[in-house]
């Protein structure tokens, strides 16, 4: 592979058959597990496996990147023809007999010249400094009601990101000015020094100072952003909260995130959902459990009850005589829609049997009639533990 990292399949635990629904399930899975407010315990730790699963999912969902990662290992083009890791330093050697040598196939042989010397062994070429780069991500949560995640809701967020500066249209320039080459090193946005080491004369490739990397130089700035070429704003974004989503759940919008670099993309916005407890529902998988007080007499003799749905409506159901309190019901395919697929879940109530604690004179001697008739005597008193 160009770039050593875990096999994106390992990554999500499935295999390369794998279908569009088994990857879609295995990162839902995954992302809600690693996701860094699920572990605030280890949040640093989570935040990395959740970049990781993220990233395979992009490659793994897309059929092109796909096909193209399983025929060459890699969905970047740029990693073909022996090109180094974006954005890294490189060496060359004059005096030791390494010329030429890309360490970057060494794997963490490179790390250790790195930390020797303050480079990076990625290749033998670094990346444009002007070319176009992707916004950074976005991540914010929101909060819904019960019957919201059941039925699916829009919403509105208000939400505060990097756009790029309309004045000077992200330049950083001050209208009617542009950014000049830096002197230092020649728009490269990088300076290189040689070294004297164990293993001879070395040039190493460090981050112009002078520009911090741009290449070029901002004589001018733009009176509104003051250089940047990007302002804060405050923004309101609409997001399709879909119907059947569960807490810890993240929606992405794509290009919604922070604005890019040099013409670059935007980056996405990851909306972590929320759920409100609700009074009366509760949800188990794809399954709505919910408790139903009856009377005695309906318990008795049976009753045909009607049970209130999440979506508002009501449902018809027949329990039987003699049903006792703590009896489970289900109600099929009246429960949250499973986000992977087309099928529901069911609706289970469970009936609570209510003792009425006031009766009229009227009810109470009915009942103990009823009593006489049914021969019933008061329980055993069992003796004590200790007896």
């Amino acid at each position: 592979m160009a770039e050593n990292k875990r096999d994106y399949y390992e990554v999500l635990g499935v295999s390369k058959t794998a279908t569009d629904d088994e990857i879609k399930h295995a990162y839902r899975k995954l992302a809600k597990k690693y996701h860094p407010d699920a572990n605030p315990d280890n949040k640093k730790e989570a935040e990395a496996k959740f970049k990781e699963v993220t990233e395979a999912y992009e490659v793994l969902s897309d059929k092109q990147k796909r096909q193209m990662y399983d025929q060459f290992g890699t969905a970047d083009p740029s990693s073909f023809g022996g090109a180094g890791r974006p954005g890294g330093s490189y060496y060359s050697y004059t005096g030791g007999g390494f010329n030429g040598f890309d360490f970057g196939d060494l794997g963490g042989f490179g790390d250790i010249f790195s930390s020797m010397f303050g480079g990076g062994f990625g290749g033998r070429s670094t990346r444009n400094p002007n070319a176009p780069r992707q916004g950074a991500n976005i991540q914010t949560n929101i909060e819904i009601t019960f019957e919201e995640s059941f039925l699916g809701v829009q919403k509105e967020i208000n939400l505060s990101r990097n756009e790029e500066c309309t004045t000077c249209h992200g330049n950083g320039c001050k209208p009617g000015t542009s950014p000049e080459t830096c002197s230092t090193c020649h728009g490269t946005g990088q300076v290189t020094q040689t070294i004297s080491s164990f293993l001879g004369q070395m040039q190493t490739s460090r981050t112009c100072s002078s520009c911090g990397g741009r290449g070029k130089v901002i004589k001018d700035p733009c009176p509104d952003c003051r250089g940047k070429g990007k302002i804060r704003k405050n923004v309101k974004i609409t997001v399709k909260i879909p119907e059947g989503v569960d807490e810890g759940q993240t929606v992405v919008l794509r290009g919604q995130g922070e604005s890019g670099t040099n013409g670059g993309p935007q980056g996405d916005l990851y909306i972590v959902v929320h759920i409100k407890r609700h009074s009366i529902y509760s949800r188990k998988g794809d399954h709505v459990l919910c408790d139903i007080p009856i009377t005695f007499t309906q318990a008795t003799l049976g009753a045909e009850l009607e049970i209130p749905l999440v979506d508002g409506t009501k449902e018809k159901y027949k329990i039987p005589e003699g049903t006792q309190t703590g009896t489970k019901f289900t109600i099929r395919s009246k429960g949250f829609k499973n986000p992977n697929g087309s099928w529901r879940g069911d609706f289970v109530f469970t009936v609570v049997v209510q003792t009425p604690k006031k009766l009229s004179a009227e009810q109470r001697n009915l009942l103990m009639e009823l009593a006489k008739t049914m021969n019933e005597q008061p329980p055993v008193k069992k003796r004590g533990l200790f007896g």
